[in-house]
């Protein structure tokens, strides 16, 4: 971490915040495929509450010591670190559990094809 506050450095934190930040909040843990995925215009077009609550806690001029100023700077950059680790434990965990987002009938299904079975077709009245 730089000893200095420069409005470079804090710029700096503030931009690898917001790409951090989900674009939109998850609702499902199945993943979504890079199509449903928001650019960064949109982003910045509809900012969330997060998104606003952030810029103006970067934009506002800080009226605290430079040691509480240091201090907070270490905060967001332990806040950046502690998210980037979130997104990579979400990831591993999609890469090694694949079929944690699917229904019971559909991971019965596929055990049954690994072995080279196929299911019979359920009765319907």
């Amino acid at each position: 971490m730089p000893q200095t506050t420069s409005p470079q450095t804090v710029r700096s934190l503030y931009r690898r915040l917001l790409r951090e930040l989900p674009t939109t909040p998850p609702t499902s843990p199945i993943p979504r495929s890079s199509a449903h995925r928001s650019t960064a215009h949109q982003k910045l077009s509809s900012p969330s509450l997060l998104q606003q609550q952030l810029r103006s806690t970067f934009s506002s001029p800080s009226t605290a010591t430079n040691s509480n100023s240091k201090a907070q700077l270490q905060m967001a950059e332990q806040a950046i670190q502690y998210v980037q680790a979130q997104r990579m434990y979400a990831t591993l965990i999609e890469r090694y559990n694949p079929g944690m987002g699917m229904s019971e009938e559909e991971r019965v299904r596929l055990t049954a094809r690994k072995v080279g079975m196929d299911l019979p077709p359920e009765f319907s009245r």
